[in-house]
């Protein structure tokens, strides 16, 4: 298993799916924001991910740091699962993603399990397609 990390994100590859997990409650500023999109690209090693992103522990996200992920955040991503704390927040997440429309896909999810299963299911997918 595969693991790194700085101050602000704890990444690990466990059965071909990337996870991380903020290791402290932060705000997301552009530095923030950037030093994790860094982060997860030096442990992808320019191979494209099936990312579970655990959002819990990113208080907030500023502009610059909306428009930095919405440009650079996607690199290096097959899919992302994203892990919310409540179904409102899901609601949301997923409305503004059926409008932003991201270049590959992105739901997100209450609990690990059924972020994994999905990621799983679009993995198994793509390998199929590759044959």
């Amino acid at each position: 298993m595969r693991e790194l990390e700085n101050e602000i994100i704890k990444y690990w590859v466990k059965d071909g799916i990337l996870f991380s997990v903020y290791r402290k409650p932060v705000k997301g500023t552009y530095e923030v924001i950037k030093s994790v999109i860094d982060l997860r690209h030096q442990i992808s090693n320019n191979a494209k991910q099936y990312w579970c992103y655990n959002l819990h522990g990113l208080k907030s996200m500023n502009k610059d740091a909306r428009d930095y992920a919405d440009q650079n955040g996607q690199e290096l991503l097959h899919a992302c699962a994203v892990v919310v704390s409540s179904h409102l927040n899901k609601f949301i997440f997923n409305t503004f993603l059926m409008i932003k429309k991201p270049k590959m896909p992105f739901k997100a999810f209450n609990d690990k399990e059924s972020a994994v299963e999905w990621l799983n299911k679009i993995k198994s997918n793509n390998e199929l397609l590759s044959l």
